[in-house]
C-alpha cells in the first residue's frame, strides 16, 4: 500500500481539562518526512499520541490520506493506515522477540516476519529471546518492527532514539531512512537528537506551548541560528 498524506487542521488537545495543543495546523505529502522539534514539555508527544487518538480532542479536524479519521477510535485509525510508536516502546516482556512480532502481522503470514529482519538484523538473531533479554536499543527495534508488520501508511515516531548508544541511534535512523526511501511511508519524527532529526527529515515544524512556532526545511532552520537558539536552546547546527 503507498503512502498516503497526513493534514492537520486547527487542532486542540490534551489531557481531562487541560489543553496542551492549541491550534495546530500542518501537512505531510505521501511519502514525505517531517520531523517535530521542540524543547520538552512543548507538546511534541502530544501531538503524534492525539493524532493516534489516545488524547481529549477539544476542536479540529485530522485527515489521513483526505479522509477525515478525526472521530475514529485509536484502533480505528490503526486500521486505516497510522502505525504508533510510543516512546514507552510497549513491547511484551514475557513473550519472545518473535511472538511480539507476530502480534503486528495481523492478518498476514508468518513469513512477512522477514519483513522486519531485513531490516532489523539484529531481531533475527534474537527471535527466540524474551522481551527481557533485550537491550533497550533492540527493544526500540522490536517496538519499530511490530508496527511496520502492520503495514502503515503513516508511521509516527516518539522519540525513538532516547537514552540509546550513538552506534545504535545509527542503525535505527539508517533503517528509517531505507523505510522512507521505499516510498511506502509518511513518517513523523519526534526527537530531542536535533541534529540527527535534521539530517532525517525533508520539512521540520518546531512546537512552542503547544503552538506551532516554526515550519520550513531543515536547511531554512539550520540556517536561522536565532530562531534555534529561541526555540530549541541550541547552538551549531551545521
Amino acid at each position: 500500500m503507498p503512502a498516503t498524506p497526513l493534514e492537520v487542521e486547527d487542532l486542540s488537545a490534551g489531557y481531562g481539562p487541560t489543553r496542551v495543543l492549541e491550534g495546530v495546523s500542518f501537512a505531510v505529502p505521501a511519502g514525505a518526512r517531517l520531523a517535530v522539534l521542540g524543547r520538552n514539555g512543548m507538546g511534541k508527544t502530544t501531538l503524534l499520541a492525539s493524532l493516534a487518538g489516545q488524547t481529549k480532542r477539544y476542536g479540529g479536524r485530522i485527515r489521513l490520506g483526505g479522509a477525515d479519521i478525526t472521530p475514529l477510535s485509536t484502533a480505528s485509525r490503526a486500521h486505516a493506515g497510522l502505525g504508533y510508536v510510543p516512546q514507552t516502546r510497549a513491547i511484551f516482556p514475557s513473550l519472545t522477540v518473535e511472538e511480539n512480532l507476530s502480534v503486528g502481522l495481523k492478518e498476514r503470514p508468518l513469513s512477512a516476519l522477514e519483513e522486519a529482519y531485513a531490516l532489523f538484523p539484529r531481531l533475527k538473531e534474537r527471535r527466540r529471546n524474551l522481551g527481557t533479554q533485550l537491550s533497550g536499543g533492540e527493544q526500540q527495534m522490536l517496538s519499530t518492527a511490530r508496527t511496520i508488520l502492520g503495514r502503515p501508511t503513516v508511521l509516527l515516531l516518539d522519540e525513538p532514539l532516547e537514552g540509546l548508544a550513538p552506534v545504535i541511534c545509527e542503525e535505527l535512523m539508517e533503517a528509517f531512512a531505507e523505510l522512507a526511501r521505499t516510498g511506502d511511508t509518511t513518517i513523523l519524527l519526534v526527537e530531542q537528537r536535533i541534529q540527527m532529526a535534521l539530517d532525517f527529515a525533508d520539512h521540520v515544524i518546531v512546537l512552542e506551548r503547544g503552538r506551532l512556532a516554526w515550519s520550513g526545511t531543515p536547511q531554512a532552520l539550520t540556517a536561522d541560528q536565532d530562531t534555534v537558539e529561541r526555540l530549541l536552546g541550541v547552538g551549531g547546527l551545521h
